[in-house]
């Protein structure tokens, strides 16, 4: 490549002249370039070589790699101008050589790397443009709805990718600005309404709308199901932790994608300053939030991610997802039931954590209401035991991921998780530690959820079971509930409890018909819904804040904080000590008492 360069950087010279005299170059001229060419071969190789062209693999010259040329072919004319002009003053040099050679050298430079690639690209058996793909006609050929960022780089990395069985044959978009170009030699056909103009054109349609909202999906869903053909789509940003398009990410559309959340907008500077560097701990990390919040907590270089799980199966499984993709981090794993206090204690010699994220708990209200005393023992000891632990050993910032649940509760998972919300608060005062609580809705797809045991029942062929024809949720992705809290988590100065932005509830009767229809079938008609009434501690419908609890904006569009009302530690530990005397007789009835006595608006049902 250098001798390519110096012979092209010389033949650019001379053709410049030949260009500036209209292929007659006069004999005083031709003198001047035996005199000069010496000098700018010199100029222009040194200048190569600061800007690195000769580091590069060829065979992959990219638009950044054509943009470094341009600089270094600019930065190398510019030189030549500035010592010509110093030395000589012009004087018996066309200035327009110059321009003209600088602009022929970034042709040639940049040409032969651009046709080295398509060397390499042919000789490989792929194709430049689509046209020339040979196996064009025997690949799965691709309608790809939506020409912006994500179906670029689809369409790049098949067509950079020969073992892909895709062949993208155009792509569809609503922005009129955008109809009649293309995208990589893939025209823009249309907008989503002249899909049918299409149909013979494609096997199968990729929906490349990262950030679409929830109406959009629904919309386009029901134009490719008017299709009849497969149809897919790639995760939402949330998912795409590394910011990567991937046709690897290429997945059916689910349930997440129609209820449409926002992409949130994070403050990483301030996240990063919250964990880089620090020893974290993180409970139920076997759990869908635990193992969401560790993968996104593993981005920000702590020193130590501690995962905590009393379940065996879930910790391995943790366990073994960090050694394979966060291999370079400290993961140490604790086998742990947080009941018991001496267990705690050596997870904090050990760990010795700055920061701890608390998800452990348990949360099925059916369950719990038939077996509320080991809702207190895990929601309530377990959290006791935690928090007294941080505050003895120090520990800079604790959050307590708790649940709407608590808010008003009807049912003893709730009453329990608003128990150790008051734990936090009156905790605040005792130390400098910073205990602070995020509440938020359901989580689509987490263990236990309804979207999970809908697919159980369809994939059976029902029928489905919705408790009532009015029950309404908030749902968000379990990817936006993880930074969230950890958003949260670095705006915390202790005594706060964030309320995570839900959005507007679903109806369960709704996202049932969605998920049926996803599944290629019609409520009722393939298969049916049955209703089976309200269970133990449930109510229709969710909130996330009490009455008189003020609650104010936060920084974050999606976070809102209330600060905590004071409890007094000593008296409220004591009804916790009788809440546990209590429970340890399995008397339900009275554990509810003790717990309406502790949390007021508990309505608890008998």
């Amino acid at each position: 490549m250098l001798m390519s360069d110096a012979v092209l950087v010389v033949a650019c010279f001379f053709l410049a002249y030949l260009f500036r005299f209209e292929f007659a170059i006069p004999d005083k001229e031709l003198a001047t370039i035996s005199a000069t060419w010496p000098f700018v071969l010199l100029i222009k190789l040194c200048t190569f070589f600061f800007f690195r062209l000769y580091k590069g693999m060829y065979r992959y010259t990219s638009l950044e790699d054509l943009i470094n040329v341009l600089k270094a072919v600019f930065t190398s004319s510019l030189l030549i101008i500035l010592t010509v002009l110093i030395i000589h003053r012009f004087v018996g040099y066309p200035r327009s050589v110059f321009i003209i050679d600088g602009f022929l050298a970034f042709l040639a430079i940049g040409g032969i790397r651009v046709a080295i690639r398509i060397y390499f690209v042919g000789r490989e058996g792929r194709a430049i443009l689509p046209a020339l793909s040979k196996e064009r006609c025997e690949k799965t050929r691709l309608l790809i709805i939506g020409a912006g960022d994500a179906g670029e780089k689809i369409i790049r990395e098949i067509r950079d990718n020969p073992g892909l069985r895709f062949t993208p044959v155009g792509l569809l978009d609503d922005d009129t600005g955008k109809q009649g170009k293309n995208i990589h030699g893939i025209p823009i056909l249309g907008t989503l309404k002249d899909i049918t103009r299409f149909t013979d054109a494609f096997d199968e349609i990729l929906i490349a709308i990262p950030s679409g909202k929830g109406h959009e999906m629904r919309q386009i869903v029901e134009q490719c199901k008017s299709m009849d053909k497969p149809y897919k789509t790639i995760p939402s940003i949330g998912e795409l932790i590394n910011g990567h398009v991937s046709i690897k990410a290429i997945r059916d559309v689910n349930l997440a994608d129609l209820l449409g959340r926002e992409e949130v907008h994070l403050d990483h500077k301030k996240i990063k300053n919250f964990l880089y560097q620090k020893r974290i701990l993180v409970t139920g990390a076997g759990g869908t939030i635990g193992r969401e919040l560790v993968r996104q907590i593993s981005q920000f270089n702590p020193i130590a991610l501690g995962l905590l799980d009393i379940s065996e199966l879930n910790l391995f499984q943790v366990e073994m997802e960090c050694h394979q993709r966060f291999s370079h981090l400290s993961t140490p794993s604790f086998l742990v039931d947080i009941r018991d206090r001496r267990h705690i204690e050596r997870v904090f010699k050990e760990l010795r954590p700055q920061v701890i994220f608390h998800a452990a708990a348990y949360k099925h209200v059916p369950l719990q209401e038939r077996n509320p005393w080991e809702a207190v023992y895990n929601n309530v000891l377990g959290s006791r035991n935690l928090l007294e632990g941080a505050l003895e050993n120090g520990v800079d910032h604790f959050v307590f991921v708790s649940t709407d649940k608590a808010v008003r509760p009807t049912n003893v998972m709730g009453a329990t998780k608003r128990v150790a919300e008051m734990l936090i608060s009156c905790l605040n005062h005792t130390s400098d530690s910073c205990f602070m609580a995020v509440r938020f809705g359901n989580v689509v797809g987490s263990s236990g959820s309804v979207i999970p045991v809908f697919q159980e029942q369809i994939a059976r062929g029902g029928p489905v079971t919705v408790t009532h024809t009015e029950m309404a949720r908030y749902f968000m992705s379990i990817s936006e509930a993880a930074q969230l809290i950890l958003q949260a988590g670095a705006m915390g100065n202790g005594d706060e409890i964030f309320i995570l932005e839900m959005g507007e509830p679903h109806r369960i009767l709704d996202m049932a018909h969605d998920l049926i229809r996803l599944h290629g079938f019609e409520p009722d008609q393939d298969i049916p819904i049955q209703f089976t009434g309200l269970r133990p501690g449930e109510k229709l419908y969710e909130e996330l804040i009490s009455e008189g609890e003020g609650i104010v904006k936060t920084q974050h569009e999606k976070i809102l904080v209330l600060h905590a009302n004071r409890n007094n530690c000593q008296m409220l530990n004591t009804q916790i000590d009788e809440l546990l005397s209590i429970a340890h007789t399995y008397d339900a009835h009275a554990i509810k008492r003790k717990l309406k006595e502790i949390v007021p608006e508990y309505t608890p049902q008998f």
